[in-house]
């Protein structure tokens, strides 16, 4: 069930993330939400690391670092799959 909460968590956290990033992003669904996976998972090590990462009721401070390094993340994963993609098309071109 814990993997099940992190792909969930996961995916609104990337979506979330997509939104705040300015203009239009590219990459795919499940880029976005492996993006975000991994900046829930980083935004929890941050959190326990300043000592935030279990606190009595909502965890604003922990859910804004999981969506911070969501953004962060979604933003260079955006870049690297852009630039896969376009080394791609420059291949099928030739």
């Amino acid at each position: 069930m814990g993997w099940l909460w992190a792909i969930i968590v996961g995916f609104v956290l990337g979506l979330l993330a997509k939104l705040i990033l300015p203009g239009k992003q590219h990459s795919p669904l499940w880029l976005t939400t492996v993006m975000g996976i991994i900046g829930g998972i980083v935004g929890n090590a941050i959190a326990r690391g300043i000592g935030i990462g279990s606190t009595r009721g909502i965890d604003w401070g922990r859910h804004f670092l999981q969506l911070a390094a969501a953004v962060v993340l979604v933003f260079f994963g955006e870049m690297l799959y852009m630039a896969m993609r376009g080394r791609r098309g420059q291949r099928e071109r030739i």
